[in-house]
């Protein structure tokens, strides 16, 4: 048996206790579990609740789906920042086909692959796919402020242009197309305007992300019977067939664009068309699906974080871009409160809420208060909305703070964990870390910099998605 620790305490000095919780009976536990989840509760009361009805962050209990989507929703929640880190160490955890829950959407959906995201570091292909990846994103670093800029400029335009006719902006979809475009010129050197998806492609992705992420979904349709859409959504498979078309359509045209990156696949070992469904997963999956939540809850935080908030910003940025001659890595990296207000944004709702582990081999974890024994076999499961809200670590934890990681604050960044690894700590091709991470950081600190280069402050509406929350900007003050 092997011992795990985050903190400095040692496991040995807690007390050993059992992991409580109950999975109910066969079927109809997870079935209860999944209701409570979905319609009963929902997600933060779901495990709230548990916490306080047994008095500790870690428990038993079934992940959704469920049946008939998952063979075996059977889970050890983790909820604090101590016990958590366990489902980044690959020593002592396997990842394989974990990487959204319980259940892996059909390969149908990526060519009949199986993606680096569900490979466990421990299979060959896992290092050549994710070595390709870091090498790749090393070499396109210093385009992609160039390749921000050239895309964002759109999305102003067209925030602009609808603020003006309806006096308000929808952000996400306009958000969504800006990041299409971002992703489609970075990776292929070519506008998505000028391939024969136009500026559609990202509309296909969003039917192809769906169709995989349905079962964690849940549609808010008050007329919709919840018995009635938990069968459609959470109960079985939603198949390939219904969005192929369009996600080949989009394969198609990021392959011609794109053709340079494959020649290099092909180089380093691997297939055509696998490095083709990885590197397209790698762009609308993983960089696509991350922005579409990561930019709205951003904005989100922002927008209603008053004028002082935007004062502070908007000298910040534009100190720092006058003092560099233009928008620079060096000069991104001076500007301490927006650096923050990007990690704040990831702490308190990243983009990425839930990741899971299996146990290679008996381990002894810890919370705070207690350690516990995880089988070898067992599925680990924590919730990253909970878990990096922490009492015991931040302040005021459920409250947004902007400059929660300004000066000595910013040690605080190893317990942001919304890139299955901490914030402190790089990816290599051994871990399960995205290998995109410091790209994401570095987008959302380029998003807030265009907006304070060109307004002064900006006012919000906020609500709910199906995934992540939906931004409407009402009104905005030009820079002056």
């Amino acid at each position: 048996m092997s011992y795990y620790s985050s903190a400095n305490p040692s496991a040995s000095d807690l007390p050993l206790k059992e992991i409580p919780g109950s999975y109910g009976l066969p079927l109809f536990g997870a079935i209860k579990d999944r209701f409570d989840y979905y319609y009963n509760q929902g997600p933060e009361e779901f495990f709230r609740a548990r916490i306080k009805k047994y008095n500790s962050t870690v428990f038993r209990v079934n992940s959704p789906p469920g049946p008939f989507n998952a063979k075996d929703s059977r889970v050890v929640v983790l909820l604090d920042a101590v016990s958590f880190p366990i489902l980044f160490d690959t020593s002592k955890v396997e990842k394989r086909n974990v990487f959204i829950g319980t259940y892996m959407a059909s390969t149908h959906f990526t060519g009949g692959y199986r993606v680096c995201a569900y490979l466990d570091p421990s299979e060959s292909k896992h290092e050549i796919l994710k070595g390709f990846f870091l090498s790749l994103l090393g070499r396109l670093h210093k385009e992609i402020i160039p390749t921000f800029r050239s895309s964002v400029s759109r999305l102003f335009t067209d925030l602009e242009t609808e603020l003006s006719g309806k006096g308000e902006a929808n952000f996400n979809p306009i958000s969504d197309k800006m990041s299409f475009d971002f992703l489609f010129r970075l990776f292929a050197n070519k506008s998505s305007y000028d391939s024969s998806v136009g500026g559609d492609g990202n509309a296909k992705l969003d039917k192809w992300l769906f169709l995989q992420l349905a079962p964690l979904i849940t549609l808010g349709l008050k007329y919709l019977p919840k018995c009635v859409e938990d069968l459609l959504l959470h109960t079985f498979p939603l198949p390939s067939f219904l969005v192929n078309s369009g996600y080949e359509k989009v394969r198609e045209d990021f392959d011609k664009a794109a053709k340079e990156l494959l020649d290099e696949a092909e180089k380093d070992g691997i297939s055509r068309d696998e490095a083709s469904h990885n590197l397209l997963f790698l762009t609308g999956f993983n960089a696509y699906g991350g922005t579409k939540i990561l930019f709205p809850a951003l904005l989100k935080y922002v927008g209603t974080g008053g004028s002082e908030l935007h004062r502070r910003l908007a000298e910040e940025i534009r100190t720092v871009v006058n003092g560099e001659g233009g928008i620079t890595l060096a000069g991104l990296n001076k500007m301490s409160l927006a650096k923050s207000v990007v990690w704040e944004a990831l702490r308190i709702e990243p983009p990425v809420t839930s990741q899971y582990a299996k146990a290679k081999e008996d381990i002894t974890i810890m919370s705070h208060d207690a350690s516990y024994v995880i089988k070898k076999g067992e599925i680990m499961f924590g919730y990253q909305p909970i878990a990096t809200k922490d009492p015991k670590i931040f302040v005021n934890p459920n409250e947004f703070v902007p400059d929660r990681f300004v000066g000595d604050g910013e040690k605080l960044i190893k317990y942001v964990y919304w890139s299955n690894g901490r914030e402190s700590e790089n990816p290599t091709a051994g871990d399960k870390q995205c290998p995109a991470k410091d790209m994401v950081v570095l987008l959302s600190r380029l998003m807030l910099v265009e907006f304070f280069l060109r307004y002064d402050r900006f006012s919000v509406e906020v609500g709910r998605l199906l995934l992540g929350s939906s931004v409407t900007i009402k009104s905005v003050t030009k820079a002056t």
